[in-house]
């Protein structure tokens, strides 16, 4: 049984040497325990298990294998290579825990039950509890933690259900630590919190602090989202970080910011459906748009401008946040000088008449990305991204995660690697 509560920290890395570098610092800001992360095993095999031992003989070192079948022959295989604690998923059948259960006694190792999937939590918990597992891990997988799911509602009941010691994994951060020990949780597995930020050290020990006094300690980036939250996430991640963890969705082709230096547009859409140079619809939109409102008009491309500098002006004084066209804009030099955003298909001088053609509200086309009024919309000046409403959450927090991956990455340049060292990309490229 555990005494105090345990800092287990995942090493979710492809390379073995990346994940030593932060295995290094994590035990300089105070982690007990070093896992050897499932993408890890996969990527470098047991060798990594093997090697994380020799470099920290001092600290528990977990495999997390995520056992399915032949339980004591990959317990075995994980022991060997000195693994203390090695996973066990209890989805499987009885009688493969039971194996692993066995082979861990033999060679002096522990057996961590891992729950995810499971869908009779409380039940399952406690037939492995008798099968011998001797720590549980109620998980939240990466995927559902970017649709927001928290590991706190089932935590409790499993708390209470069973006595060996429940580890916690799952978007865990210095906020939300204080809340799994209430919970019921020994064990606090951290990943991105930690190996993810620039100084693992110090986040390691940030971790450490919240522990230790059950108290929240406020992060730099948000992961649970009300509108406000939504808006300061979208603030702080790129189109180019959002266009990674859209797997290359949402951003519309050939329509080119037209902004200054620095400039950042997050807003919810306002869709304008108008004729080539008809800025009737366009213009009437600005008094239908509220503070944070990103105005998109499908103009199909054509080259007379819908959109000038009073039309600028007037969201300028409201606080839209931008205009996005798909088709012409002019007056650029005194919209850049009111520093108001603007994306468009082209940049002419001549503008059309307001006929009043089209609507507002409808769904659209723009820069070949379908778009509904709500849509978040993100422009800087890489390009425009377009995030469906119903996807705000998980793609806020799938572009800070691929933000923060590349952090890491950065501050690991700046010791003197090089993009391709780092990623070990001659290692890793497609065989055929």
């Amino acid at each position: 049984m555990l005494t105090e509560p345990v800092l287990q920290v995942a090493l979710d890395f492809m390379h073995l040497n990346r994940a030593l570098q932060a295995a290094k610092e994590a035990v300089e800001g105070g982690a007990d325990w070093i896992e050897a992360g499932t993408p890890l095993i996969k990527s470098e095999g047991v060798e990594a298990v093997r090697a994380l031992k020799r470099a920290f003989p001092d600290r528990v070192i977990v495999a997390d294998l995520k056992i399915m079948d032949t339980g004591a022959y990959e317990v075995e295989i994980a022991a060997k290579a000195g693994a203390e604690v090695i996973s066990v998923m209890v989805v499987t059948d009885d009688a493969t825990v039971l194996e692993a259960v066995k082979a861990a006694r033999r060679y002096g190792s522990k057996v961590m039950g891992d729950l995810m999937a499971v869908e009779e939590k409380v039940k399952r918990a406690r037939e492995v509890e008798a099968l011998g597992v001797d720590y549980l891990c109620h998980h939240v997988s990466i995927d559902e933690q970017m649709i927001a799911r928290t590991p706190l509602e089932e935590l409790k009941a499993l708390s209470e259900a069973v006595r060996i010691p429940i580890a916690v994994a799952g978007g865990l951060n210095t906020e939300t630590v204080p809340q799994v020990l209430e919970a019921g949780a020994s064990i606090v597995i951290v990943g991105g919190a930690i190996i993810k930020e620039p100084k693992i050290a110090q986040a390691t020990a940030d971790i450490k602090q919240a522990i230790r006094e059950r108290k929240a300690l406020r992060t730099e980036l948000y992961k649970r989202y009300g509108q406000e939250e939504l808006y300061a996430a979208f603030a702080q991640v790129s189109t180019s970080n959002i266009a990674d963890a859209m797997q290359k969705r949402g951003p519309m082709a050939d329509i080119l910011p037209r902004i200054n230096r620095g400039t950042h547009m997050v807003g919810r859409a306002l869709t304008v459906k108008t004729a080539d140079g008809d800025w009737a619809k366009p213009v009437e939109a600005i008094d239908k748009a509220t503070r944070g409102t990103a105005i998109v008009v499908d103009v199909g491309g054509g080259k007379t401008a819908v959109w000038g500098e009073l039309a600028s002006w007037s969201c300028k004084v409201k606080g839209v946040a931008g205009v996005v066209i798909d088709g012409a804009s002019r007056d650029m030099e005194a919209i850049l000088d009111a520093d108001f955003p603007v994306f468009s298909r082209w940049v002419v001088p001549h503008a059309g008449e307001p006929k009043g053609h089209g609507e507002i509200g409808p769904e659209i086309v723009c820069g070949g990305q379908r778009v509904r009024t709500g849509d978040w919309i993100v422009g800087d000046e890489s390009g425009v991204v377009v995030i469906p409403q119903e996807m705000g959450v998980e793609i806020a927090n799938r572009s800070l995660d691929v933000l923060e991956r590349e952090n890491r990455i950065r501050e690991e340049i700046k010791r003197g690697g090089t993009l391709s060292s780092v990623l070990e990309l001659e290692k890793w490229e497609k065989v055929g």
